[in-house]
C-alpha cells in the first residue's frame, strides 16, 4: 500500500486509482472543510465572538502563520512521502474545522484556527509540488485550471447546501462545522488507503533550495500573498459590516461566484496555454488594480451592494489566473527544485501575510478605503514585476533581463 509505485507504470491502473485522479480527488476534499469554515466565519466571528475589525486581522495573522512555517515542509519530507503528508494534512484541517465552534472565545477560535490552518498550508505546500511533478508541461495550464474548475464545483456544493438548508433545517455553527470537517477526514483517509505512492521520474531534493535566477518567481509569490490577504480579510468581512449580509445571504454571494468560476476556470488554463504566463499576469494584474480602486470607491462615493458584489466576483476570477504562476515556475525550475521550492515559496508568499492582516485591521478601524487604496498599489507592484516575465520563459531565459547578463550554469 506504501510501496513506491512509478509514475510511468500508472497508465496500466483504472481510472480512478490514477495519479491526476487522486489530484482532482484532492481538489475536491479541501474546500468542503475550508470553505465551511469560510462561509460562515465573518458571522460566526461577529455573532458569537463579538469580534471588530482588529479581532478580524488578528485572526487571520493567526491563519497565515502556518503559511510562513511551510518551509517545514522539507525537512517532514526526509521522513514522511509528500503524499502521504499531503493526506495527513486534509485529515488536521478536517478535524480543526469539525471542532470549531466548540470553543467560542477570541484565545479558542485563535487556537483552533491555527490548528486547522496549519493543515490548510501544509497541504497546499505538497499538493502545488505534486500537481508540478506529476503534470507534463504541455497539459499542465488546462489540468491546474480543470482542476481549479473542481475545487469550485466542490465548493459550490457547500455553499448551495449552506443557503438551501440553513434556514430551512435551522441549522447551527457546530452542525455545519462538524459535517464539513468530517467530511473532509472520510475523503483524506480514503485517498491515503486506496492509492498506491506514485513515485515521480526525479528525485526531490530534500533541502532548501534558493537560486538567484528564481528571483522573479520569488518577488511575485511575496506580492501574491500580500495582494491576497485583502481579499480574504477584507472584502467578505465588507460585505458583513457595511451591507448587513446574513449567512445565508454571503453563502448566496460565494455561490454566485463559484458557479461563474466553475464555469470560466477551465477557460483560465486555455488562456495561459494560449496566451502565455507573460500576458496572462499583465492582465490579471492590471484587472486587480482596477478592482482595489472600485472597493475603495464604495466608502469613498458610496456606491451600492450589487456594484460591491460584482466587485467580488470579479475578483476572484483574476485570483484564479494566478495558476500562470505554478506554470511559469514549472517552466525555468529544474524538475528536482520542485518540492523544496513549493515550500520555500509558500513561506515567502506568506510573509506579508503574517504581519499585514493586524496592521491593516487598525488602519481598517481609521478608514476602510485606505486598506483598498494600499491593495491597489500592491497590484501595481505585481503588474510592474510581470513585465519582466519573458515570452517563452525555460531555465537561462527566467528573466527579460537574463539576456544581459553573461551565460553562466545553472545554478
Amino acid at each position: 500500500m506504501f510501496k513506491p509505485f512509478l509514475l510511468s507504470d500508472s497508465s496500466g491502473l483504472p481510472l480512478w486509482r490514477r495519479p491526476v485522479t487522486l489530484l482532482f480527488l484532492m481538489s475536491a476534499a479541501m474546500p468542503i472543510a475550508f470553505f465551511s469554515w469560510y462561509a460562515l466565519l465573518n458571522n460566526f466571528v461577529i455573532e458569537v465572538a463579538g469580534f471588530d475589525g482588529s479581532d478580524i486581522g488578528l485572526l487571520h495573522t493567526v491563519r497565515e502563520i502556518p503559511g510562513f512555517m511551510a518551509i517545514g515542509v522539507i525537512a517532514i519530507i526526509l521522513f514522511v512521502r509528500e503524499q502521504v503528508l499531503g493526506m495527513v494534512s486534509l485529515v488536521l484541517l478536517g478535524v480543526a474545522t469539525a471542532f470549531t465552534a466548540w470553543f467560542p472565545s477570541l484565545n479558542g477560535i485563535l487556537m483552533l484556527t491555527f490548528l486547522s490552518s496549519l493543515g490548510f498550508h501544509y497541504y497546499e505546500t505538497v499538493n502545488q509540488s505534486l500537481q508540478l511533478q506529476w503534470l507534463p508541461k504541455d497539459k499542465a495550464p488546462q489540468v491546474l485550471g480543470w482542476l481549479l474548475g473542481m475545487g469550485s464545483a466542490t465548493t459550490l456544493l457547500v455553499f448551495v447546501l449552506i443557503m438551501l438548508m440553513w434556514e430551512t433545517l435551522n441549522l447551527s455553527y457546530n452542525i455545519v462545522f462538524m459535517v464539513g470537517g468530517f467530511t473532509t477526514v472520510g475523503l483524506a483517509l480514503f485517498a491515503l488507503f486506496a492509492y498506491p505512492q506514485f513515485e515521480s521520474p526525479t528525485p526531490q531534493n530534500k533541502t532548501m533550495v534558493l537560486r538567484k535566477r528564481y528571483w522573479l518567481y520569488y518577488a511575485l509569490q511575496f506580492m501574491a500573498g500580500a495582494r491576497r490577504q485583502i481579499f480574504m480579510v477584507f472584502a467578505g468581512f465588507m460585505m458583513v459590516e457595511r451591507f448587513g449580509f446574513d449567512v445565508h445571504e454571503l453563502t448566496g454571494l460565494y455561490l454566485v461566484n463559484l458557479v461563474v468560476k466553475m464555469l470560466v476556470a477551465p477557460f483560465l488554463g486555455k488562456a495561459v496555454g494560449y496566451f502565455g504566463e507573460r500576458r496572462t499576469l499583465i492582465w490579471e494584474y492590471i484587472g486587480l488594480t482596477l478592482v482595489f480602486v472600485a472597493y475603495g470607491g464604495i466608502y469613498w462615493f458610496g456606491w451600492g451592494v450589487l456594484f460591491a458584489s460584482v466587485l467580488y466576483v470579479v475578483d476572484n476570477i483574476l485570483f484564479g489566473l494566478a495558476l500562470a504562476l505554478k506554470t511559469y515556475f514549472q517552466k525555468i525550475a529544474d524538475p528536482a527544485d520542485i518540492a523544496p521550492t513549493a515550500a520555500v515559496a509558500f513561506t515567502i508568499n506568506h510573509i506579508a501575510a503574517v504581519f499585514l492582516p493586524v496592521l491593516l485591521g487598525l488602519l481598517w478601524l481609521v478608514s476602510p478605503a485606505a486598506v483598498f487604496g494600499l491593495a491597489s498599489l500592491m497590484a501595481l507592484t505585481s503588474l510592474g514585476l510581470s513585465l519582466l516575465i519573458p515570452r517563452h520563459p525555460e531555465p537561462g531565459n527566467e528573466t527579460v533581463l537574463s539576456k544581459y547578463r553573461m551565460p553562466a550554469p545553472a545554478e
